[in-house]
């Protein structure tokens, strides 16, 4: 079934375009929520007059894109994060890992807008991932990636102290135990 979009649609198209869609979904899907409406020479009309105002949304969307590139491009990521002595990550870090600093930082980008390299990043050093922006916009962002300063060795010392200080109190309750028995013969 041919229709003309209402409204941007992930996955599908933006306010204006015509496109193929399945019956159902027409049906189901897009026309009950106001997302589409059927092609035919009324909605046609409607959106020749609508074409300016169309185009006017997709230049700002542009222009949004190109300065939210340019951000990116400008700015180092830098994510700390849990790794052993040889520098291999516990982890990974992933798109997802990306959204959440996105987030924290201000920006809203898609989890599937962000393309690593072999799709997950295991070990620390210096990367380079895109984001795919509006249309073919592809803002390329560095990544560094670092270890986790490690507090084993604090928790280590600790427990150490625990430790003898258990086994004290054990070898302080075995010479009583070991007598008791002697006294009761």
């Amino acid at each position: 079934m041919k229709v003309i979009l209402n409204d941007d649609v992930k996955h599908l198209g933006e306010m204006g375009d015509v496109k193929n869609v399945a019956n159902g979904y027409a049906r189901n899907y897009l026309f009950p929520h106001g997302y589409a409406l059927p092609y035919n020479e009324e909605t046609v009309a409607y959106f020749e007059g609508k074409k300016a105002e169309i185009e006017a949304r997709k230049e700002q969307k542009r222009a949004d894109s190109k300065t939210l590139k340019e951000k990116l491009e400008g700015l180092t990521v830098e994510l700390v994060v849990p790794a052993g002595a040889n520098g291999k990550l516990y982890g990974a870090v992933t798109n997802q890992s990306l959204v959440d600093y996105f987030n924290k930082n201000g920006y809203e980008i898609e989890r599937k807008r962000i393309e690593i390299p072999g799709l997950t990043i295991k070990n620390c050093g210096s990367y380079t991932f895109k984001v795919h922006l509006y249309e073919a916009a592809i803002a390329e962002v560095k990544l560094t990636v670092k270890p986790q300063e490690e507090k084993v060795e604090a928790a280590d010392t600790a427990k150490g102290k625990k430790d003898s200080k258990a086994k004290a109190a054990e070898d302080e309750k075995k010479p009583a135990e070991e007598e008791a028995p002697a006294d009761a013969e």
